[in-house]
């Protein structure tokens, strides 16, 4: 899926952490939305993802850790089940995280990587975001 034109970035999920995503998916079943039926592991991560659309753009995604050494299981021990980030969708990942670095944010990974859906990803580091988790995300 393409940006609008003029855009250059959209809201693309709203990523929570959940201890088990059978669980979570109830509430959001409950409030009108549809998860997709495959649930995908990111091995890298040590996840389990699933996702509803909520509308032309945006999603939730639920991350359920598969190990103790999941960030999403450390997220959880320290602060509970909620939200962990926000992903914003951008044509260019590389370049976009090229952008963002000259102008002083800090990243979580020196360069971008594979995630879920197969997507091209990066994290812009809390420090540099008033406390915030952002994913910057290139759609195969």
């Amino acid at each position: 899926m393409s940006l609008p034109i003029g855009q250059d970035c959209i809201l693309d999920h709203i990523a929570i952490a959940v201890k088990s995503i059978s669980s979570a998916q109830k509430i959001y079943e409950d409030l009108g939305l549809t998860f997709d039926k495959k649930i995908e592991e990111v091995e890298e991560q040590k996840v389990l993802t699933s996702f509803a659309q909520i509308d032309q753009n945006a999603h939730i995604e639920l991350l359920e850790p598969t190990s103790q050494e999941s960030a999403i299981h450390k997220f959880i021990e320290m602060k509970g089940e909620g939200i962990h980030h926000l992903c914003f969708k951008v044509k260019d990942v590389k370049e976009k995280t090229k952008e963002l670095s000259s102008k002083g944010y800090k990243f979580i990974y020196p360069e971008p990587r594979i995630g879920a859906g197969g997507c091209l990803v990066n994290f812009i580091h809390p420090k540099s975001t008033g406390g915030v988790l952002i994913e910057i995300s290139q759609r195969p």
